[in-house]
């Protein structure tokens, strides 16, 4: 990661991730902005064909677009579509574990926190290896089960167990909670994903980090237990063989 990754970045994106929920534009605005800078160290925008897995009402398009890239988006879920009003132009609904997409089609597959979300999270970083082509690259970024907002709204409890997690939310809240437990939160460590990447013989891993870290954290993704409680949010950088 480029020395751009300063600790005042750091604050600048927990600040804003503190808002996700309650102002998710605010957050998604900041995120987007950060990872199109974070995406260019990795792999040439300008005029790339980039594929968004779960891009949800399209956050990210303005950002990448901005960036030169040809933005195409990817959401299964209807309501996500049009969560900010008409669906982003360029973005089809479609499933991350199935793409519509053609092998080898795109130059970038992006994907920003949907793994969790996935029931078969392997599945999913098959197929945006699948349609990325050689050379292009592949950008996963999840947030871990054991970090401390692996429970999504329901955190810290999830530490206690997911179902018991989502139960106690019920009974304060009096509602589920957005990401259920089971069926839209699944848990996915960081080991279990360095070992899909690492095992997976069409890719060249690039780079793993930490997302939100200050660059000179990066040690953290090396440190098994450590790095499942300390990431927040893993990223892998793939190269398509």
């Amino acid at each position: 990661m480029a020395r751009s990754a300063t600790l005042s970045r750091s604050i600048t994106l927990f600040r804003a991730f503190l808002r996700e929920q309650p102002e998710p534009d605010l957050f998604y605005g900041v995120l987007a902005a950060d990872s199109a800078r974070q995406l260019a160290e990795h792999a040439p925008l300008s005029g790339a064909l980039l594929l968004d897995v779960g891009g949800g009402p399209g956050y990210f398009a303005e950002a990448f677009r901005a960036a030169g890239a040809r933005y195409v988006g990817l959401e299964p879920d209807a309501g996500e579509l049009v969560a900010r009003g008409e669906p982003e132009p360029g973005t089809v609904r479609g499933s991350g574990e199935a793409l519509p997409v053609r092998t080898a089609a795109v130059d970038v597959c992006y994907s920003s926190n949907v793994l969790e979300h996935v029931a078969s999270p392997w599945t999913m970083t098959a197929e945006m290896v699948r349609v990325t082509r050689p050379g292009g690259t592949v950008f996963l970024s999840f947030t871990p089960w054991w970090s401390p907002w692996g429970g999504h709204e329901t955190a810290p409890w999830h530490y206690l167990g997911g179902h018991r997690a989502r139960r106690r939310y019920r009974r304060r809240e009096g509602r589920e909670p957005k990401n259920r437990f089971g069926e839209s939160l699944f848990p996915v460590s960081v080991g279990a994903a360095l070992r899909w990447a690492r095992s997976c013989p069409d890719v060249e891993v690039v780079a793993t980090f930490p997302r939100y870290h200050p660059w000179w954290a990066r040690w953290i993704v090396a440190v098994p237990l450590l790095r499942e409680v300390v990431s927040w949010n893993l990223v892998i950088v793939m190269r398509r063989r």
